[in-house]
């Protein structure tokens, strides 16, 4: 029963929606109305539609309370009422997962689906398809089949279209129906042709080859449906992606081909897929380019804003290519359409000159109160990536960006802003004190508690390495004073941080820390307390291992491993070497909280990749004992073709002293089972093959793993680079591909791989150290050892840091990988843990005269690593 508004309802807008304050048990008496005779059809679709409105509302239907209305509605059929029939089969559909039993109407929708009354048949298909399951499918596939080529194109496309959500539970039988959909495809009418390729498609998606013949065939013939051929182009490209994008492929002339199409849907898809290919050159990219220009003139501003925003983005990776298109961009600069404006000038940015920056960045200023914050987003990153491309003009925009900070928006257009700002701070050393103390000034009136927090964790970063560190404090300890906790305890890191690098500042920061150890917070005064005894020290290396670089493990590692600790109670003391590395640090592991989020919800912590591998390799009894795994190799290495009889990738896993090599191997030869699969390794070096793990059975198209077990080198410590012989060894037994029975004799066959490489990356585990010096201090000089090499076959200073990142397998910190422009000298840093937990840092001071000349000092904790670093290099 409907509730009557108050004057305060009215008032509020309450009285727009007659369904707004609904209740269910009301609902459900009501429909009691259904049993009675004769049948009232306006009543009773009334009392359907506010079921239906309850049901999409959220509200909980019992399955009892469900089952009964819904069989009371079953006696609504009897009406020929043509609005209550269309509302009783949406019903069925929306409670077909809720009541019991609902295959009782299967008759009524049959007989609609087959009756004269061209209305019901549609969607009485598609009700019927939505409660049948698969095993009474069969029953109704005659009847579909015939839909499926029905002449009416209401009744086509709903069995199309029900026939394809039917693929997800019935691939089998769906698949029967092909040579109807086939018929269907040949539909003069666009929507039910459109459906019918969509049909073929997904049932021969996994079929690559059959995919490439339905495209040529349909291609070849033309299509009559703009939306089918906007699918094709996009089938097409999908399939040119997989086949690394070859532009002499029949796909890519289809593509280019749909340009002359004389649908302007269909030109804007085949223009928007060229561009999204990857790998495109400006010269493969200038067709649909010149096709987007045309838009840009357009009449219909649906076109105008797709084509000006698809140049936006080719402008992000080839600005040349869109510079042709400036005189038609400049003319959209006055659209009446601000969001068309807004795009043409944010093109515009990317792609004009550095003298036409000044006179576009006042366009903007004229109007940026005027658009929304989606497409503020988009200025902001046009001018992110104008301050890489012309750094001198850092300080105009940055000053743009400060006035844009200060006025309205909402989190993600003010994180927009706050990105580029940091992201200006570090690619220009020169902007850095401009750009801190306009984020100083923002987080006075901050209300996104991730961005006060982020920009307290920058400025206790770079704050003390300016000329003059003093000035910020007041902003930091401002937060303390005036902010809620989470801001605070981030104000008391950023604080202490200070008082870690200054030892002029110290005494002011202890006092500042004082304070705080009386907050109301428990995270506020436990950091404070913990700085303020850390500090007191006095230590350098304290400093730099608790307060400067903190710890490098995973923070989801760290918890599971305590959680693990407290289960399984040992005498030994936890060991934070046996928890995994992060490659990030501390501060950036934390998932940031939405800026409305005030209650902090337990969540399930997801298992990291070399988590999941600890636990496979734990379970396998030849790997008891080995210890905590340290590092697995990012990515397997392929020992095969992909397109041969077995497919072997590899995996290296690295423990302290032993390297298992994990061997994911497929038979892709359907008359035959392989059995009993190892791959014996032979290495160069003084590794030793302990043990091998056969894979027990191999059959046709099923995965299955075997391991190898290495021991690491004893004699020649240093001697960490290999190359490992790889042999497939294997029992080989024939099946009948039909049947899969297995003949019970089999012979003994071997299948050579590729080589597999170790190097001393393998060895190695990223970890970013943020303030470099600070660790630097920390691990001491006692194994310090430095030599002189010359990179004979390298010319630049850009390609030497490359190699040297990419061979090492360390972490560049300080974004000391970017090599500044016209320089002939550079430092690089890198940071790692070595297997068994030592700490390695590297500086490489690199020199370019007619060579490149590197100087490499190399620390540890232990002499090992050092000795190694030192041996691979040279």
């Amino acid at each position: 029963m409907l509730k009557k508004f108050d004057k305060k309802d009215e008032e509020s807008g309450g009285g727009s929606n007659p369904l707004q304050h609904l209740e269910k048990s009301a609902v459900l008496q009501e429909a009691r109305v259904f049993n009675e005779t004769p049948i009232n059809p306006r009543k009773c679709a009334h009392i359907l539609t506010k079921i239906l409105y309850l049901i999409n509302q959220g509200e909980h239907l019992g399955t009892t309370e469900a089952t009964e209305a819904f069989f009371a509605m079953t006696k609504l059929f009897q009406s020929n009422d043509p609005t209550l029939r269309r509302m009783c089969y949406l019903t069925i559909k929306e409670m077909s997962c809720i009541a019991e039993d609902v295959i009782i109407v299967t008759s009524s929708l049959t007989k609609d689906m087959t009756g004269k009354e061209d209305n019901y048949r549609g969607p009485a298909v598609r009700a019927l398809c939505q409660i049948t399951d698969s095993t009474m499918l069969q029953a109704v596939e005659r009847y579909m089949k015939q839909a499926i080529v029905d002449k009416v194109p209401s009744v086509s496309s709903s069995a199309l279209v029900s026939s394809l959500h039917l693929l997800k539970c019935s691939f089998d039988v769906v698949k029967r129906w092909v040579n109807e959909a086939q018929e269907a495809a040949s539909s003069d009418n666009i929507m039910v042709q459109y459906h019918a390729l969509g049909l073929l498609y997904h049932v021969r998606k996994n079929d690559r080859l059959a995919v490439s013949k339905m495209i040529s065939k349909f291609t070849r013939h033309g299509l009559k449906s703009p939306f089918a051929y906007c699918m094709m182009i996009r089938v097409a490209s999908k399939q040119l992606e997989e086949e690394d994008g070859s532009r002499d492929s029949p796909l890519f002339d289809f593509i280019e081909s749909c340009l002359r199409n004389k649908h302007e849907m269909v030109v804007y898809e085949a223009a928007s897929a060229i561009v999204n290919l990857p790998g495109c050159s400006a010269k493969e990219l200038a067709p649909a380019v010149s096709v987007l220009q045309l838009f840009c003139s357009s009449p219909k501003a649906a076109l105008r804003y797709a084509a000006v925003r698809t140049l936006n983005k080719v402008a992000m990776k080839h600005p040349s290519a869109v510079t042709a298109c400036n005189l038609d961009l400049e003319n959209l600069v006055t659209d009446s359409n601000r969001s068309i404006a807004t795009l043409a000038i944010t093109t515009l940015l990317k792609t004009g000159s550095e003298s036409s920056i000044d006179r576009l960045m006042k366009q903007i200023s004229s109007f940026m109160s005027e658009i929304s914050d989606e497409f503020k987003v988009v200025v902001v990153q046009a001018i992110s990536a104008l301050c890489q491309k012309y750094p001198r003009k850092h300080a105009v925009l940055m000053n743009f960006l400060f006035t844009m900070l200060r006025e309205e928006g909402g989190f993600e257009y003010k994180r927009a802003i706050v990105d580029c700002i940091i992201s200006i701070i570090e690619e220009n050393s020169e902007s850095k004190e401009t750009g801190l103390s306009h984020l100083c000034e923002f987080i006075e009136d901050c209300e996104f508690t991730v961005l006060a927090t982020r920009i307290l964790h920058l400025l206790g970063q770079e704050g003390p390495k300016t000329n003059n560190p003093s000035k910020y404090i007041r902003f930091i300890y401002n937060r303390v004073v005036l902010e809620h906790e989470e801001v605070r305890a981030g104000a008391v890191s950023a604080l202490a941080k200070f008082g870690a690098q200054n030892e002029e500042m110290l005494p002011s920061i202890l006092v500042l820390l004082k304070r705080c150890v009386m907050d109301d917070d428990n995270e506020v005064r436990d950091r404070a307390t913990f700085y303020l005894n850390v500090l007191e020290q006095k230590q350098t290396a304290l400093n730099a291992g608790y307060i400067l670089n903190g710890l490098t493990v995973s923070i989801p590692g760290l918890e599971r491993a305590l959680q693990q600790y407290t289960l399984e109670p040992s005498e030994k003391p936890f060991d934070l070497k046996s928890v995994p590395l992060a490659t990030t640090p501390m501060a950036e592991q934390r998932p940031e909280s939405t800026a409305t989020a005030t209650v902090k919800q337990p969540e399930k912590v997801a298992a990291t990749r070399q988590e999941i591998f600890q636990e496979q390799l734990a379970a396998v009894p030849e790997f008891q004992g080995l210890g905590p795994l340290f590092k697995s190799s990012p990515e397997p290495v392929a020992l095969t073709e992909s397109e041969t009889e077995y497919v072997i990738r590899c995996t290296k896993h690295t423990f302290s002293d032993h390297l298992v090599f994990q061997f994911d191997c497929t038979n892709t030869l359907n008359d035959q089972t392989l059995e009993n699969v190892t791959v014996q390794m032979e290495p160069t070096e003084a590794y030793e093959v302990l043990s091998y793990v056969p894979a027990r059975s191999l059959p046709y198209n099923q995965p299955g793993t075997c391991y190898t077990l290495v021991a690491l080198p004893k004699e020649d410590p240093t001697a960490v680079a290999c190359t490992f012989s790889c042999v497939m060894k294997f029992t080989v037994k024939d099946c009948d591909p039909n049947t899969g029975e297995i003949d019970e004799e089999g012979y003994e066959d071997e299948y050579v791989l590729e080589d597999l490489e170790v190097t001393v990356a393998d060895h190695i585990q990223k970890v970013m150290k943020v303030n470099f010096e600070a660790a630097w201090d920390e691990v001491g000089d006692e194994f310090e050892k430095e030599e002189t090499f010359t990179l004979s076959t390298v010319k630049t200073l850009e390609e030497a840091v490359g190699n040297i990142v990419k061979f090492l397998g360390m972490h560049p910190c300080e974004r000391s990988d970017k090599v500044p422009e016209n320089k002939n000298t550079h430092t690089l840093l890198l940071a790692g843990v070595f297997r068994g937990g030592h700490d390695i840092l590297v500086r490489s001071r690199l020199l370019l005269l007619d060579t490149v000349t590197m100087q490499v000092t190399a620390r540890s904790s232990e002499e090992l690593p050092v000795d190694i670093i030192l041996a691979s290099v040279g």
